[in-house]
């Protein structure tokens, strides 16, 4: 091992396969594939999890471009199956990736996947000059160009089936990587709608209309709702990360992940950190799946760090959460604290309900790979009276994962610069820099967290959870925050509890102008905010944990609109 080299973002498998590189076995990927003898395979894995790459070893593999290649395979488990070894190299496949197609706009999208249609069809030169085509034929290849009509992309992929089974006298392998690429960017860029139909068409056509198709694998992040876009895909078989295929094929196993840092010279304390910052997903039942994009670039740079989550962009991520509804900004702290949630979730993900529906979200978090699965509760599903719901117990999946959310919570405040002036004037007791700091942050990103204004919603909720966020990620080295906890004779809003009890603990209180109720003025608001925790004594804990009572600041906070009052009991 110490004479391998470790190379990062390789994702072609013949690449990878050269005398000095360093390569984890995963070719039991394609003897679990070939004899699972599924017509039509979807396998969602999060981003960097090794999908192109062993994308790549199946069309090593089963192409028959890389007839008599089977040096590649020698030595991996898959060459020890002699019926698998026979059908090495010879195949024709068609093998395409969709992780390009970004474009702003639909007619950008649809003119990327045209021209990566062409650029597959030049790859078969031996087509074009074939006479073993009829008229028709001959015809609908030469309309595979640039300037494609529409319907002739959605075509395309079944022709070229239809072309090459007929030039080969043999059906063909399909293998689709990151298939999901432009329909998360369709939804983001608002063409989600125009896009799915062709899409729609284009699958339907690909995979289930076509005769010429022996199987096919298509990989992505997310398992896109059948509804939108495999509603006749009655042949496909859907592998999630709970599922029990493939387990051990995406992502490193902790077996595979120490053998390398033992044969590398790292130690037990190394090992210690990179099981904290990388270990954690959990594929079908098996626990303790490392990321192989951080774990590979750890053995590179030989230094903890954040990889993975700095890879590619969180906006999809960081949107959703900051416009959520106030529920799941709750659930978020609960999250952030360590804790863990339960929700029913559907695997599917419809992203018509995005930032509509609370599931819709979690299962998108879980099928990105930024919360793992604790447990799940089937038993409804065999209650008669009841909804019939899977329940998922969710927690944060690691260090590295955390770290991405702390850094999103952050620039949540990044336009105004008054947040950390505010809880410096908090912790001091400084209420008239506290007002003025307070009335920046909620001038700057109150429209941001879609703040309530009306007195039945108690607090402006989605900003007040949004803040809440804020103040755990910006002193989680000194606090516990806490919030909506019981204490006393009540529940509170806001407790910042000192890890140290010689430091200033901190009691708020939000509530929104109630002039139905009788309230005149924010300060009648804050008033009876600061009797409320009075009223309740929400510091009894904080005092059966031995803070003095001097130690103690308690604030209330009184919204209308985006105004706001702070006054110190």
């Amino acid at each position: 091992m110490d004479n391998k080299e470790v190379a990062t973002g390789v994702q072609d498998f013949e690449s990878m396969r050269g005398p000095s590189a360093f390569y984890v076995d995963k070719s039991d990927f394609i003897t679990q594939w070939w004899e699972g003898l599924d017509a039509v395979t979807l396998i969602t894995r999060p981003r960097r999890f090794g999908k192109t790459l062993n994308m790549s070893m199946l069309n090593c593999f089963f192409s028959n471009r890389y007839a008599n290649r089977g040096d590649l395979f020698e030595g991996l488990r898959v060459w020890n199956h002699q019926s698998i070894r026979k059908e090495q190299g010879t195949w024709p496949v068609i093998f395409l990736s969709f992780a390009g197609v970004k474009g702003a706009t639909f007619e950008e999208t649809v003119q990327i996947i045209k021209k990566l249609i062409v650029f597959q069809y030049s790859s078969f030169p031996e087509l074009w000059n074939a006479d073993c085509f009829d008229e028709n034929e001959k015809k609908a290849l030469n309309a595979i160009c640039d300037d494609m009509s529409d319907v002739d992309l959605s075509m395309s992929l079944y022709l070229l089936s239809r072309l090459l089974h007929k030039y080969y006298g043999k059906k063909v392998l399909i293998f689709l990587d990151e298939y999901d690429t432009p329909l998360q960017e369709a939804w983001l860029s608002g063409y989600w709608s125009e896009l799915v139909k062709l899409i729609r068409t284009l699958f339907n056509n690909t995979f289930k209309t076509n005769p010429s198709l022996e199987r096919a694998v298509l990989t992505g992040i997310t398992r896109v709702s059948k509804e939108s876009i495999f509603s006749d895909l009655n042949n496909l078989v859907v592998v999630t990360t709970t599922s029990p295929k493939y387990e051990t094929c995406f992502g490193f196993t902790s077996e595979e992940v120490f053998h390398a840092m033992m044969e590398m010279g790292f130690n037990e304390t190394e090992q210690a950190a990179v099981k904290s910052w990388y270990d954690g997903f959990t594929f079908g039942k098996v626990p303790g799946i490392y990321n192989p994009w951080s774990v590979v670039n750890f053995l590179n740079e030989r230094k903890i760090d954040v990889y993975w989550t700095n890879s590619s962009s969180n906006g999809l991520i960081s949107r959703l959460l900051q416009q959520a509804s106030a529920g799941v900004k709750s659930h978020f702290e609960t999250l952030m604290n360590g804790g863990t949630i339960r929700m029913p979730l559907d695997e599917q993900i419809v992203f018509e309900q995005l930032g509509k529906k609370q599931s819709a979200i979690w299962s998108l978090l879980l099928a990105s790979g930024y919360l793992k699965v604790v447990s799940v509760d089937d038993s409804d599903l065999y209650q008669t009276s009841s909804a019939n719901k899977v329940y998922y117990t969710l927690t944060i999946t690691n260090r590295e994962v955390r770290k991405m959310f702390e850094d999103l919570i952050t620039e949540w405040f990044e336009e105004s610069e008054a947040l950390p002036e505010f809880v410096r004037a908090m912790l001091q007791g400084n209420v008239t820099d506290m007002n003025r700091y307070m009335n920046d942050v909620a001038l700057s990103v109150f429209s941001s967290f879609d703040s309530g204004t009306k007195p039945s919603e108690k607090t402006p909720e989605r900003f007040y959870h949004g803040f809440v966020l804020g103040l755990l990620v910006d002193q989680a080295p000194e606090y516990d925050l806490k919030s909506n906890r019981e204490s006393g004779y009540g529940r509170y809003d806001v407790v910042l509890e000192p890890k140290a009890i010689s430091r200033p603990a901190v009691i708020m209180e939000f509530k929104v102008l109630d002039a139905e109720g009788g309230e005149k003025s924010l300060a009648d608001t804050a008033e009876n905010a600061l009797r409320q925790i009075d009223e309740n004594k929400y510091e009894t804990d904080l005092i059966n944990r031995g803070i003095p009572p001097e130690n103690i600041l308690k604030y209330g906070l009184a919204f209308q609109g985006k105004k706001c009052l702070i006054v110190k009991g």
